[in-house]
């Protein structure tokens, strides 16, 4: 028997197999699909509806309960609230009720699973321990109160609904004088809500390995556990395990989800600027909007990170923002400076004033805590690093291996559509804050949200190692949240991206059209 004549008979046979398959009513039964794909047009995401929520900081982070229909919405402005936003007659869009936690110090995100309401809170002192409230969605009665780590900055449940998820950053206060911890919480929903809160001392042995692939461990005067801050959480589709950045230390967790305990951290390296697909615009004084090589490297620094599958193989997306710590009080605990007030090693920058000069690399944004040797009292400079990747990432989840940036094509593509904001040159770019990545009409795509271009890109990532450019198009001011509905969970049937806008407290609703 050929191979065609095989594969048919193979065919055959599974269909018959599955048509023959009873139900308790012996009537047949044949699997349907995982998902079923609705046929829309990947390139044509437009508004459909809008909300304003108040001023700035009014909406952040949104969450979407399909049983009932309601948007929750982070809000910060004017206190720690969450909105609730009906969507029942949707695209019309109304707040039906505020949710307000006047003794926490700040509300930093919520997710939903199973009609269930997760909402991450600081604690009434920021660097004391956090709340994590659970409410039911159809009547917002409390269900669990439940204590986690200092400063919860993303909460998410597993995709099973079984564990919920808190990254607490555990940021110091202002005065550097109090660096609580940064770590995990693990919520067992099914074990009345049992709490394992793990930090990151089992791998204090393992700094001078992680600091040699790119690591950063510099916080003013602290211990290594108190130095990571865990950042944006992503649960793997079977549940088992999930992924943390841990942004201000360059670097990538990976969690055992049901045994409760961090496994690996990855470093993440740098992007070498002076390769030219890695090209920055790196200032705000050259009248013009161009990406150019330079001797330079750059912190990746993720922010969000989302999970997903193709072709049998885990991949996560990382937004690559850039963020220091620089807004403390001692003036050691700053770590920004311009390239133009370093001392440059003249060896290994022979032409460092011109470098120096604002036109070129004279203004941009870049650490003092690393790349230099002392020379009596000063720092003379041999590297020069970057806060920020300023692209997406694509890792290979199992091994952490790069498979690729999306950095350059994304910048020119917004420079190219009038959308580039050349006064962020010289620090963090288009300032690449959120991703979330889905599946529409059966493609895979990546949501890129750029708080600096007020704008979200879409990339198809089908194949991950070749993503390929979509669509660009605007959102509110400095756009926070990304969070996609899939067509079975959204009011109207049919894929919903849904963005929270910090800057100006909107909400905005987008779609694409039908084929």
């Amino acid at each position: 028997m050929n191979c065609k004549k095989l594969f048919g008979a193979i065919l055959i046979a599974s269909l018959a197999f599955a048509a023959c398959k009873k139900n308790p009513t012996d009537e047949p039964i044949i699997d349907p699909p995982i998902e079923a794909v609705v046929p829309e047009k990947i390139d044509s995401f437009k508004e459909i509806a809008s909300i304003d929520l108040g001023g700035e900081t009014a909406a952040e982070i949104s969450a979407y309960d399909p049983l009932t229909k309601k948007l929750f919405v982070v809000s910060n402005d004017g206190g720690a609230k969450v909105e609730v936003l009906d969507l029942a007659n949707y695209p019309t869009v109304t707040k039906s009720k505020t949710l307000s936690y006047a003794s926490n110090a700040g509300i930093n995100s919520v997710a939903v699973s199973n009609g269930l309401l997760a909402i991450a809170l600081d604690g009434a002192d920021k660097q004391g321990n956090g709340d994590l409230v659970v409410l039911k969605t159809s009547d917002l009665s409390e269900v669990k109160k439940i204590t986690v780590g200092a400063m919860p900055d993303m909460v998410t449940f597993s995709p099973d609904g079984n564990y919920i998820l808190s990254a607490n950053e555990g940021e110091p206060n202002l005065a550097y004088t109090v660096d609580p911890k940064g770590s995990i919480s693990i919520i067992n929903v099914k074990d009345n809500y049992s709490v394992k809160t793990v930090d990151f001392s089992a791998f204090e042995s393992q700094k001078a390995t992680l600091l040699a692939g790119g690591f950063r461990i510099y916080g003013y005067n602290a211990s290594f556990t108190q130095d990571i801050e865990p950042e944006y959480i992503a649960v793997s589709s079977d549940s088992k395990k999930a992924y943390v950045t841990l942004q201000e230390n360059n670097g990538v967790a990976e969690i055992d989800v049901v045994a409760g305990t961090i496994t690996k951290i990855t470093p993440l390296g740098t992007r070498d600027i002076s390769l030219a697909e890695n090209a920055f615009d790196v200032s705000d004084k050259d009248n013009k909007k161009e990406l150019g090589t330079w001797p330079i490297k750059a912190y990746y620094l993720p922010d969000a990170i989302s999970y997903f599958t193709t072709g049998g193989t885990a991949y996560l997306a990382l937004a690559n923002e850039g963020d220091t710590r620089q807004d403390y009080t001692p003036k050691e605990a700053k770590e920004e400076v311009r390239v133009k007030d370093l001392m440059l090693d003249p060896v290994k920058f022979p032409n460092a004033a011109t470098l120096q000069l604002d036109a070129n690399l004279g203004r941009l944004t870049v650490t003092n805590t690393a790349g230099f040797t002392m020379v009596g009292t000063n720092k003379v400079y041999q590297e020069l690093f970057s806060t920020g990747g300023r692209s997406v990432s694509i890792l290979n989840a199992s091994t952490g291996a790069l498979v690729a940036n999306i950095g350059k094509d994304l910048e020119q593509h917004v420079i190219d559509a009038g959308k580039y904001d050349d006064d962020r040159s010289d620090n963090k770019g288009v300032e690449v804050e959120s991703v979330t990545v889905a599946q529409v009409n059966g493609q895979t795509l990546a949501f890129i949200g750029m708080e600096r271009a007020d704008a979200i890109a879409i990339y198809n990532v089908t194949n991950p190692a070749a993503p390929k450019f979509v669509q660009l198009f605007s959102t509110g001011d400095a756009p926070e949240g990304l969070l996609f509905v899939k067509p079975k969970d959204s009011p109207n049937g049919r894929s919903l991206l849904i963005v929270s806008n910090e800057g100006d407290g909107t909400v905005k609703f987008y779609q694409p059209d039908k084929i």
